[in-house]
């Protein structure tokens, strides 16, 4: 069972980070690399709603205070690649819409510290987003963003005690289609190279967009860790 410890939670602003394998997790790990002083655990977790809440269930225990970081798509016009956004609560349909609130005290110790940033409602998908087409649609359910991660995070950590708050950048606006990726994730949330080559090279003028806004992404990513945690 997940247990909250409180060891040093008046010396950080955020005792622990939760962001997804693989270059989300390097691009928070290099914005750390730049901070001096003392820096929160960076944990990398899988994508996916199953795999994270079995994942969060292994853990022995986590900081009393916890920041889920990443990357998201856009579900609404006025959101853009590039775009720093804060969670105020997350929704996932498949639990028949239930929303999920993020820490409000946090999130606004978070917010002091970005000087540009939006405050958005997020979706959480059991499945990758690819079509613009269903982007489109799911934001007409009250949503700004869609990820893989949020809801179950929140859900989860909460019900153990820690305060949640959630900040992503937008890696994939609303009007484009990605590549369909849903076959390249392994059933333990992990991103498998060949499927996910073969994915991209179905969908070439996709993938480049893909490509092109997940590495602007995280550029703004690793700057806003350092932001976030320097003095």
């Amino acid at each position: 069972m997940l247990t909250v410890s409180r060891k040093g939670a008046k010396k950080l602003l955020i005792d622990t980070i939760l962001v997804a394998r693989g270059a989300e997790y390097q691009a928070v790990c290099r914005g750390l690399n730049r901070v001096a002083g003392g820096k929160p655990s960076v944990v990398a977790i899988p994508v996916g709603t199953k795999p994270l809440g079995r994942f969060l269930r292994q853990l022995p225990s986590i900081g009393d205070r916890v920041l889920v970081m990443g990357l998201c798509g856009s579900l609404l016009p006025g959101y853009q690649v590039g775009e720093i956004v804060l969670y105020e609560d997350c929704i996932y349909p498949e639990a028949s819409a239930l929303t999920q609130p993020c820490d409000r005290s946090l999130t606004a110790r978070l917010e002091k510290k970005l000087p540009k940033k939006s405050f958005v409602r997020g979706l959480t998908s059991d499945r990758v987003i690819w079509s613009a087409t269903e982007k489109q649609k799911l934001g007409l359910l009250g949503a700004d963003v869609v990820d893989m991660e949020g809801f179950a995070a929140l859900e989860f950590l909460t019900q153990a005690g820690a305060s949640v708050a959630m900040l992503r950048v937008i890696s994939d606006d609303c009007h484009h289609n990605l590549p369909d990726l849903t076959s390249a994730f392994s059933d333990d949330g992990i991103l498998q190279p060949l499927p996910l080559a073969i994915a991209m090279f179905k969908q070439p003028l996709a993938a480049t967009r893909l490509i092109r806004g997940s590495l602007q992404g995280l550029k703004v990513l690793e700057q806003v860790t350092t932001l976030l945690f320097s003095a």
